[in-house]
């Protein structure tokens, strides 16, 4: 399935999307932003999907906002609109998908295309990777929740200097300071990442969307509130079919069938 700036390929109950605006670093424009949404509401209730893969078509994963569409007088729907239909809905999709996102960085990341990738659940990137806060660099502040998960992922005296400065942190860098997942070679990134993608997508699915959950309230619930919502979605796990199917492969000693259900 193909729908002009975003591609679509189905294949092993993994859904790989890819931004496909090459000609301009795959950054968004509103065409983009809006089939992003359409295709990821798709994902969430196609019963064939279990994972979902997010990367770039050609030598950027994403260089953020198209900067022609702000300018361009026929073109420009505001910032408002923008981040209130464009960005805003994108993050809390992802977010609130209860399936595994992994984001398959295969090239520079600035700007809301960074901030996308860090939103994701698992963000693995090749050796040749950088990540830009690029927002300050021409007087714009950071979005699509930068302000929100960067302090999360490095802490608040790193990101503070990184969204400032808007330097270029390498894949390397951005693995020893957490911000991603992993950074793998070149040679190495088309593989891992289906490999990555076919373990989540085989994985108890149900469990996986739960684990997500947890770590979205976790970031303003209170410790009890917490507690709480551990013991209710556990109690919720251990009614479900995937985990019948675990226990009964781990004393069965065989490779358990999960269903996600």
């Amino acid at each position: 399935m193909s729908n002009n700036s975003i591609l679509l390929k189905i294949e092993n109950k993994v859904a790989y999307i890819t931004l496909n605006r090459p000609e301009v670093f795959n950054s968004f424009n509103r065409e983009m932003a809006l089939s992003l949404q359409s295709i990821m509401d798709d994902c969430e209730t196609n019963d064939a999907v279990r994972a979902i893969v997010l990367t770039g078509n050609g030598k950027a994963f994403c260089a953020g906002q198209d900067l022609k569409e702000v300018t361009d007088p026929d073109l420009n729907p505001g910032f408002k609109k923008i981040l209130e239909e464009h960005y805003n809905p994108i993050i809390t999709r992802i977010r609130n998908i209860k399936k595994p996102i992994v984001a398959a960085v295969n090239g520079v990341a600035a700007g809301a295309g960074a901030n996308i990738a860090l939103a994701c659940d698992i963000v693995v990137a090749h050796e040749k990777v950088s990540f830009i806060q690029a927002f300050s660099l021409i007087g714009l502040v950071p979005d699509s929740a930068g302000t929100f998960f960067l302090p999360r992922l490095v802490g608040f005296q790193k990101a503070s200097a990184l969204a400032m400065l808007g330097d270029k942190i390498s894949a390397e860098e951005a693995e020893r300071l957490g911000m991603i997942y992993k950074c793998v070679s070149l040679e190495e990134f088309d593989e891992n990442i289906n490999k990555l993608a076919l373990k989540l997508a085989n994985m108890p699915t149900k469990a996986l969307g739960m684990i997500k959950e947890l770590f979205n309230q976790s970031i303003t619930n209170t410790l009890d509130e917490q507690l709480a919502l551990e013991s209710k979605l556990q109690i919720e796990a251990a009614q479900s079919e995937d985990y019948k199917e675990g226990v009964a492969a781990f004393i069965e000693k065989r490779k358990p069938n999960f269903k996600g259900r």
